[in-house]
C-alpha cells in the first residue's frame, strides 16, 4: 500500500512516499513557487520518481500545509498541526510535546501516546514568532541562511536582539555591526530572541517529554542549542524531521485506507 504526503509550506513544498504506513521509500523538497501547481505537480513527480512508484501505484495522496487546499489530486486535506503530531510520533514515538516552527509562526501541541493533539496553540501570524525573523537577519547580515546557524554557534556574548518586529529588527542589528559587536553574538542572540517568544507558546500547552522539534529549524543548529538551555531539557531533532508534516500526511493516509477499505470488506 502506497501513500504520498505533501505538505505544500510558504517557502518549501517537501513530499515523501510511505509504504504500508512504516517505510519511508522517498523524501524531497522543492522550492514553493510563484506558481503554485507547478511547485505542487514537480515535487509529487520527483517524490514518486526517487521512490520508483508510478502514479497508477499511488492508493492515496494526502495534503497538510499553508498550500493544501491548492493540491487538486488529494484525497484528504490535513491541518498543520495534526499533521506535524503524527510525523513527530513516526519518528519518535515516545513523542509528548510537539513543536513545529515554520518560516511564518510556531505552533506548539501536546498529544496522548497515540499521537492525537490534546491542545495547541499558535504564535501570531508574524515573522517574529518563527524561522521568517532569522531570515531577515540572515539578510541583515548578510550570511548565508544555510550558514546562519553554524556562524552563530561560535558565540561567546550573546546580544539580545530586543525589537519583536522582524522589519524595525534591521535598524537594531546595524547599530550592533557598527559598535563592533562580533557578529556571531549579534546572530546567537538574534536566535533566542526567537526561542523566547517559542517557549512562550509551548509552555502554554504545557511541556511534557519528549519534546520534539519539526519544521525548517530542525536543521538549525543554533536554534536547538539555543531552545535546549532555555527549556532546561533535551530537544528532539533530526534531519528527519523537516519532512515531519509530510510523512504525519501520508500516514493518516494510510490510516484512513485501512478503515475504508476495512468497511468495504
Amino acid at each position: 500500500m502506497i501513500t504520498v504526503g505533501m505538505d505544500v509550506g510558504t517557502r518549501t513544498t517537501r513530499a515523501v512516499v510511505l509504504e504500508e504506513g512504516q517505510r519511508l521509500r522517498a523524501k524531497i523538497r522543492l522550492p514553493t513557487g510563484y506558481n503554485f501547481a507547478q511547485s505542487i505537480q514537480g515535487a509529487y513527480d520527483a517524490v514518486l520518481a526517487a521512490a520508483q512508484v508510478t502514479p497508477a501505484e499511488v492508493d492515496y495522496l494526502a495534503a497538510t500545509g499553508f498550500g493544501r487546499y491548492r493540491v487538486e489530486k488529494r484525497d484528504l486535506s490535513i491541518t498543520d498541526i495534526t499533521a506535524a503530531a503524527r510525523g513527530a510520533r513516526f519518528f519518535f514515538p515516545r513523542t509528548r510535546s510537539v513543536l513545529d516552527v515554520g518560516a511564518g509562526n510556531a505552533r506548539a501541541s501536546k498529544i496522548n501516546e497515540k499521537g492525537k493533539v490534546l491542545k495547541f496553540r499558535s504564535t501570531e501570524k508574524c515573522a517574529a514568532g518563527g524561522g521568517g525573523f532569522l531570515e531577515r537577519i540572515a539578510f541583515y547580515s548578510q550570511i548565508g541562511l544555510d550558514r546562519l546557524g553554524a556562524t552563530a554557534l561560535g558565540a561567546h556574548n550573546p546580544v539580545a536582539i530586543s525589537t519583536v518586529c522582524s522589519v524595525l529588527a534591521e535598524s537594531e542589528v546595524i547599530n550592533l555591526i557598527t559598535q563592533e559587536v562580533p557578529l556571531e553574538d549579534i546572530l546567537m542572540g538574534a536566535h533566542q530572541s526567537v526561542v523566547g517568544r517559542v517557549l512562550l507558546t509551548l509552555k502554554q500547552v504545557g511541556i511534557e517529554q519528549e519534546v520534539t522539534l519539526t519544521g525548517g529549524l530542525v536543521e538549525n543548529p543554533a536554534f536547538v542549542q539555543a531552545f535546549e538551555q532555555k527549556m532546561g531539557g533535551k530537544l528532539n531533532s533530526s534531519g528527519d524531521l523537516y519532512y515531519a508534516a509530510a510523512v504525519g500526511a501520508a500516514y493518516l493516509g494510510h490510516q484512513r485506507l485501512l478503515k475504508k477499505r476495512g468497511e468495504a470488506a
